[in-house]
């Protein structure tokens, strides 16, 4: 179907490059899960772990195999046929989300879990601006994951393809087929143009409050450590 409907004209070459794309893909998820489970498995077996680690790794292996059976389940949305459908093939939206918000979350435990065994908590008196600071933190941490998924549906949607001027879509602020399904509710997931729209809205936010972030961290005597951070987090920022 998908070759039919949109790659009619692809030769054989480039099919074996997408196609060893993706089996380098899988490999290598499956390469990452066992550097996980063996280690784990070694480490258990030493009792080197702690109660609290055991509780951790069991998580964090069981992230890893969830992660790719939502692979799976993601690629076959898009190998089903759709004999109602006259779109172009491609998988689900919702389950590319999925996909790669579980991924965000298995990357960010096993850096906190990381870095939480090879660098020492520091010890800071837990005044009020440093309390605001932690949940402001928390906050633009939640803000950039929400734009990172709502990137996921841009990409399932093809939303990108919509509009490509900045900051205007077109010659207009607000497009006119903003809220063109019904219900309302559909055009956040489903509407290419109202998922380019958030995307472009939650990016700006996200730089906003990773910038408001590093100037408020500046008013507060901070650590070394905890001060690159920041500043790293606004040059990345800055750099996406």
């Amino acid at each position: 179907t998908v070759f039919t409907s949109l790659n009619h004209d692809m030769t054989l070459t480039e099919f074996k490059f997408i196609w060893y794309m993706e089996y380098s893909h899988r490999m290598w998820g499956r390469v990452v899960g066992l550097a996980y489970i063996l280690p784990a498995a070694y480490f258990w077996r030493k009792g080197w772990l702690s109660r609290p680690m055991k509780g951790r790794v069991l998580a964090l292996c069981g992230l890893v195999c969830f992660q790719g059976l939502l692979g799976w389940y993601m690629v076959k949305s898009g190998l089903e046929e759709k004999p109602d459908s006259y779109d172009i093939p491609r998988v689900s939206q919702y389950r590319l989300a999925a996909h790669l918000g579980s991924a965000l979350v298995l990357y960010s435990a096993s850096l906190w879990t990381g870095l939480s065994l090879l660098l020492p908590r520091h010890k800071l008196p837990e005044t009020h601006q440093l309390l605001r600071l932690r949940q402001f933190a928390h906050g633009t941490t939640a803000l950039i994951f929400l734009t990172a998924l709502s990137g996921a549906f841009v990409a399932g949607l093809d939303a990108g393809l919509v509009y490509n001027s900045f900051p205007k879509m077109g010659e207009r602020w607000i497009p006119d087929d903003l809220l063109a399904f019904s219900p309302v509710l559909r055009n956040i997931f489903e509407n290419p143009t109202t998922v380019q729209f958030d995307h472009r809205i939650l990016g700006i936010a996200s730089v906003t409050a990773v910038t408001a972030l590093y100037l408020f961290s500046r008013k507060i005597p901070l650590p070394r450590r905890t001060r690159m951070a920041v500043t790293a987090l606004l040059a990345v920022a800055c750099v996406q």
